[in-house]
């Protein structure tokens, strides 16, 4: 916008007419900053306004807001690239619910749905108009060789073989997977996997191994009583060898399965289905990581990734409504966010949130849990 005002001033506009242009430039400027302002003072106020976006929450939903934000930047000159910070969910919905204004995000990225106690702090701190879009779906996949013993696994089971202290009992000194469960063979616990800087090993944690150490009554209760603890009893992976932190380089984990037929690697949903002629899937509850059971959700390392926006800002900052049209154009099987890993929702759920896109409707928070 700046750029084609200056080029106005400097190659069409002569005379007379300049007045009238730089009035009509004040009152755009003007315009823009009331907007801003009147947004910012429901919050309690910051005297400059913003002009690029800034989204916070999941480092799942981090590398595909990037992505969308390169593309978004690429086909609109002159928009600057939006801010998007990695603070995780949890922390992100604090930071996007704290106000409205040009000091709070305009978007939280989430890698499970807002909580029925966030959309409440939201509302009153003022965050009243929230738009919910789910975007796509993440998937972990467990893996083995061809020449594999066709494990069949659940999260309990995952849980019991690679938790630092099952159910926080003690060091884990399972070391066959029959020494967890009587129905597997007598094979060596050996588990690639990813690093714990990695989102994949975040979804690890929140998909499996929460799940499996839940299957404890007495661990449901620790997670409403001390969440910190609880994270520690359930997402802490035993560091003696049985688990191998495998880098960021899915190849590698390839590679090692190829070596040893009888490890699992873990990864993405994504790197499964390009590695389809050397490795097999395991099933997860008797559900096989299929394109169509984690799309809809059926396989249990699945999970829906979304965008929570503040309606009160779509006016207000710049771009903001094309980022998330930007992100609908981006979603569809075999679509810029397919090729970086994303799993497409099933074709209602895609036509359904580009609707909320469109006309930008409200979530109704009294479907929250």
């Amino acid at each position: 916008m700046h750029g084609s005002s200056h080029r106005g001033i400097r190659g069409t506009v002569t005379g007379g007419s300049i007045v009238k242009h730089i009035v009509r430039l004040a009152a755009s400027a003007l315009a823009l900053s009331v907007t801003l302002s009147g947004c910012q003072d429901k919050a309690g106020g910051e005297s400059a306004g913003r002009d690029q976006i800034r989204a916070v929450g999941s480092s799942t939903v981090y590398p595909f807001a990037t992505a969308v934000a390169e593309q978004f930047v690429n086909a609109n000159p002159g928009m600057k690239s939006p801010i998007i910070e990695s603070t995780g969910t949890g922390g992100g919905m604090k930071l996007f619910c704290a106000g409205v204004g040009a000091q709070f995000p305009d978007i939280e990225n989430a890698s499970r749905r807002m909580k029925k106690s966030e959309f409440d702090m939201c509302v009153k701190n003022g965050v009243k108009d929230i738009i919910e879009i789910q975007v796509g779906v993440d998937g972990l996949a467990f893996a083995e060789s061809k020449q594999g013993p066709g494990l069949k696994l659940t999260p309990e089971i995952v849980y019991k073989a690679l938790a630092a202290t099952p159910f926080g009992k003690g060091p884990n000194t399972a070391q066959t997977w029959q020494d967890v469960d009587a129905s597997l063979p007598a094979i060596a616990i050996s588990v690639f996997g990813p690093p714990s800087t990695s989102g994949t090993r975040d979804s690890l944690a929140e998909l499996i191994l929460e799940t499996g150490c839940q299957s404890d009554p007495a661990m449901k209760a620790l997670k409403e009583q001390d969440e910190d603890r609880f994270k520690a009893v359930c997402t802490r992976v035993r560091e003696d060898g049985k688990y191998v932190d495998s880098g960021e380089n899915d190849n590698l984990i390839v590679q090692k399965l190829g070596a040893n037929p009888n490890a699992i690697g873990v990864f993405g949903y994504s790197f499964l289905e390009e590695n389809l002629d050397t490795l097999n899937d395991i099933p997860l509850n008797g559900v096989p990581a299929t394109y169509e059971n984690v799309a809809d959700g059926t396989y249990p390392g699945a999970r829906p990734l979304y965008l929570y926006v503040k309606k009160a800002h779509i006016a207000a900052v710049p771009g903001l409504k094309t980022y998330l049209e930007t992100f609908a154009a981006s979603w569809n099987p075999g679509g810029m966010l397919a090729k970086r890993g994303m799993v497409a929702a099933t074709e209602p759920v895609r036509l359904k949130n580009a609707e909320v896109v469109k006309t930008l409707a409200a979530l109704n928070g009294a479907e929250l849990k």
